[in-house]
């Protein structure tokens, strides 16, 4: 038995709310707003700003802790400005004073921070918290007060991973027929909006929609597509392509000779000349019957995107940018950024002199994948003394092979690599690193990279609360440490006791 009982509907202005109390000390914005690097971040955002001309700006805090916001809960643009204006918590985070109802700054303004925060920016400051937490980890090897001794050339320290991955643009998977067909669809919207500015003269240009539309529908509702088929809708898709480029032209002429303001904005521009290059490739892939040629575009709205072949067991291409990125302590910077497919055993040595340059020495060990261990690049390791977890060519030592402590050393290092490959599964499955929804090239740049620096971040910040938790232990630590000598030598103890105090402090 259920008892119900509609209750009236109280007003907004009746609902009561907790504001009046304090805020939690220990909420998770407030212990990440002590960790973020403010000031060095607002110094680089308004240095690519002008001080003299146009409006007061909106503040660097709230910019970088909305983008903050917006990627560590896997938010869109206006979900996130919903969320802070109504959070407390978040406001506090973005350096508020006090409760605002109304929102920071509109959803739309998202596209031009990317635009003026690039991964460069980004970089940086990723660089920053890698030399702070290194810089704090050797003062607590060499002790305080300690000066350390110069040396001309330090010997090399640390591990690094590095290796490559894809950043997947959020796009429909591509195939031929589809992208033709999408060229189609948009030469015909042209047509009639020419057709429209000429003032509907004459006869329109007859392009065979219903038709073209008719045959891609039929392929695209069979199962199995076979290379026939494939290669038959390809080549009516190619005819209907061209003929619409053909008309477009025409009522471009048609719109000059009257002297008319030229119709085609500046989207609509890039989108034709996306459109011609793909007729272009399609056709030539066409004639050589081949599945593959030079800059192949494969989305009309985002002409920038490659196929990158990837033989992962998943998907054997992906569509994206491809990242060469280093792992350093835990934290992971994007060495190389392309658009294009590449080779990545080519980023090891940039990658090893950027340590070097952060940290003053080159690491003394450097975990990769088994397509960077060319010769090339194990001959230049091996002039700085650096070693590869990678097998050693040619027939093994027998000493090294026979010692199950070289064995098992070896096992164990090329196991941390497996590190890096869990920050890539962290940024895909935990920061969508793998559904880049951001349409411009430098937008998208940017959404990656911000996308590390909070990884960074929260990297950071569990570092610092690790470290003050270890602090905490050492102080206990020494307080016992104190008691236990004031006991041994202040007070008279029997000899079993005293031996037994001095064996529990030995372990």
């Amino acid at each position: 038995m259920i008892k119900y009982e509609s209750p009236q509907q109280l007003k907004i202005e009746e609902f009561r709310t907790p504001f009046l109390k304090s805020l939690l000390p220990d909420n998770r914005w407030v212990k990440l707003s002590s960790v973020v690097p403010w000031d060095r971040f607002a110094s680089i955002y308004l240095s690519a700003m002008d001080k003299e001309m146009g409006r007061p700006g909106i503040s660097p805090r709230v910019v970088l802790g909305s983008l903050i916001i917006k990627h560590l809960e896997k938010l869109d643009d206006r979900g996130t400005i919903a969320m802070i204006q109504e959070n407390p918590y978040m406001q506090y985070f973005l350096g508020l004073e006090e409760f605002n109802p109304d929102p920071v700054f509109d959803p739309s303004l998202f596209v031009e921070i990317r635009k003026r925060i690039g991964q460069r920016q980004f970089d940086e400051r990723n660089r920053d918290l890698i030399e702070s937490f290194s810089k704090k980890e050797d003062k607590e090897h060499t002790g305080k007060g300690k000066k350390k001794h110069e040396e001309k050339e330090p010997k090399n320290k640390g591990r690094l991973q590095i290796d490559a991955t894809v950043a997947d643009q959020y796009i429909s998977y591509p195939t031929d027929p589809g992208l033709l067909n999408e060229c189609r669809e948009n030469c015909e919207k042209m047509i009639d909006k020419l057709y429209a500015v000429n003032g509907k003269e004459g006869i329109k240009p007859r392009t065979y929609r219903r038709k073209m539309r008719k045959s891609f529908l039929s392929y695209s509702k069979k199962n199995n597509k076979s290379k026939e088929a494939i290669r038959k809708i390809k080549r009516k898709l190619l005819e209907a392509v061209k003929r619409d480029i053909q008309h477009v032209d025409c009522l471009l002429d048609q719109v000059e000779r009257k002297g008319k303001k030229f119709p085609l904005n500046k989207r609509e521009q890039k989108l034709m000349w996306v459109i011609r290059t793909v007729l272009n490739q399609q056709r030539q892939m066409y004639r050589e019957n081949s599945n593959s040629c030079s800059d192949r575009i494969v989305n009309l709205h985002q002409p920038h995107v490659r196929p990158i072949p990837r033989g992962k067991a998943r998907a054997k291409t992906e569509f994206g940018s491809k990242l060469g990125v280093s792992l350093d302590q835990g934290y992971a910077r994007i060495d190389t950024f392309s658009w294009d497919a590449y080779n990545e055993g080519g980023d090891l040595k940039d990658q090893v002199e950027t340590y070097k340059q952060i940290h003053g020495y080159y690491p003394e060990l450097v975990q990769a994948d088994r397509i960077y261990a060319n010769r090339e690049n194990r001959a230049w390791l091996l002039e700085r003394g650096i070693r590869l977890t990678a097998p050693a060519l040619g027939r093994p030592r027998a000493k090294e092979a026979q010692s199950y402590y070289y064995r098992n050393k070896k096992r164990k290092e090329a196991a941390e690599r497996n590190r890096i490959e869990g920050k890539f599964g962290q940024g895909k499955n935990g920061y969508e690193l793998n559904k880049i929804r951001a349409r411009l090239r430098e937008t998208s740049e940017s959404w990656i990279a911000c996308v590390f620096f909070v990884m960074n971040l929260l990297r950071h910040a569990g570092n610092f609360s690790l470290r003050y938790f270890l602090s905490f232990k050492n102080r206990i630590t020494q307080r016992i440490l104190t008691w236990w000598f004031r006991l041994l030598f202040d007070t008279e103890l029997s000899d079993d006791l005293r031996r037994r105090l001095i064996l529990y402090k030995s372990i």
